[in-house]
């Protein structure tokens, strides 16, 4: 790989990723190129999804040993297993003897790792047990899996790609883990996932997140819980929302009540354009009986997650940047993690937690639990694919942004700073 990015072609895709962002103008949208060139996409992955620490999954999805899930990004396929001494660890999912996936994608549970090919054996901790004929002048403890860094935030699980991974997100860690660690991850179950691919470049699909300007007309199922000032100062709620304002400031104050009496964190703590590990968090009401993602805002799940006896905690959401938003609530816990497939075609996962010991059918009803974000991501693919024919266009021409979209703008400054500091850098890891 390093080979491949100091030459002559990874350069050329430098200076021209390099030259579009100096075409930006900022406070507007990227220029159309840096969404649709392929040479630009190249370039993302090496600078950008192969350096930084991206978001993978929860622990809730390898609960026991040998329970693991493999994931694919930036030309990589990872794998991440439970060890038998209950470690998560994360490896390349390649054997070292010719190079075959050990496990195809998705989940499962195994006792050892077994290739299909010539029945090299790993256990779970990555070293190699077993192999057949190999000669016995081989030191076999130099032919374990390779690491992939990993670190747990709360239950929440990122890896990164790096030969030597940034410390941001251990110092991010300390500021977010007292918002997570309530909802305890640790003793939730997957109770549902659905992949979706979007049909648009992934900043797209991450910048239609970062902002609810469209919310109002766009997600008539998100905005019963949603409240509709989101994201205006004071001084730009429309007369016609007033009521609707004032009601968000009472569930706040009222949010706020709750959560000192718990002795929980919830004020904003927002950087997302000025540091490596970009990120957003902050406990925020929600419109109805304030509980869950429903229609009329009451709970989803009869069991509460943790040891949590107060449905009434609204949204703890946390934006991660490059590809991840989560929210936290008292019934349960839905994570959304982003993966670029190609220039115009990008892959979201979304995953749904409640308790452990929740059943379904008694519990929470999958539909229902799922209902409102399966309309809302469906609304949402559309917008993207609208978008990403129209920044195709030749007529296209970055337009700006308004107070409503600050975000989007931090994520664009986001990628703009990152881009430029590993072009800079040069070169990449293995």
């Amino acid at each position: 790989m390093t080979d491949q990015l100091v030459g002559e072609p990874f350069a050329g895709r430098r200076t021209r990723i390099l030259d579009h962002l100096d075409r930006r103008t900022p406070g507007h949208s990227l220029p159309g190129a840096l969404y649709t060139d392929p040479d630009v996409f190249a370039s993302e992955v090496d600078l950008l999804w192969r350096r930084r620490w991206l978001f993978v999954g929860t622990v809730a999805e390898v609960p026991e040993p040998g329970d693991y899930f493999s994931f694919d990004v930036a030309g990589s396929s990872v794998l991440v297993i439970r060890d038998d001494d209950e470690q998560v660890r994360a490896f390349h999912n390649v054997c070292r003897h010719r190079g075959s996936r050990l496990v195809a994608p998705g989940h499962g549970s195994v006792g050892n790792l077994v290739c299909g090919y010539h029945s090299w054996t790993y256990a779970t901790d990555g070293s190699l047990r077993y192999a057949p004929q190999l000669s016995p002048a081989i030191d076999t403890a130099c032919l374990g899996l390779r690491p992939v860094a990993l670190r747990e935030v709360g239950g929440l699980l990122y890896c990164s790609l790096a030969a030597e991974p940034d410390g941001d997100l251990d110092v991010v860690a300390e500021q977010v883990r007292d918002y997570i660690t309530p909802h305890r991850l640790d003793r939730a179950k997957v109770a549902a996932q659905v992949d979706l691919v979007e049909e648009g470049n992934w900043k797209l699909v991450m910048e239609n997140n970062r902002e609810c300007y469209h919310c109002e007309g766009g997600h008539p199922e998100l905005i019963c819980t949603f409240f509709p000032t989101w994201g205006l100062r004071e001084d730009q709620i429309p007369d016609r929302l007033r009521a609707d304002h004032d009601r968000y400031l009472f569930a706040e104050a009222d949010l706020a009540r709750r959560c000192d009496a718990l002795g929980m964190p919830y004020a904003l703590i927002e950087e997302l354009a000025d540091r490596p590990f970009g990120f957003r968090i902050q406990r925020e009401p929600l419109d109805g009986a304030g509980e869950s993602f429903s229609i009329d805002g009451s709970r989803l799940v009869g069991r509460l997650l943790g040891d949590l006896d107060d449905p009434q905690l609204g949204r703890c959401t946390l934006h991660t940047q490059p590809n991840a938003w989560i929210h936290l609530l008292a019934d349960h816990v839905v994570t959304f993690s982003v993966t670029p497939l190609s220039p115009d075609r990008t892959l979201v996962r979304s995953t749904w937690l409640v308790h452990e010991d929740a059943v379904e059918g008694v519990d929470y009803d999958v539909e229902a639990l799922t209902a409102v974000w399966r309309a809302t991501n469906e609304q949402d693919a559309e917008f993207v694919r609208n978008t990403q024919l129209g920044v195709s266009d030749p007529a296209y021409v970055p337009g700006p942004y308004n107070e409503a979209e600050r975000q989007v703008d931090d994520f664009v400054r986001w990628y703009d700073a990152q881009i430029r500091s590993e072009a800079q850098r040069g070169g990449a890891d293995d």
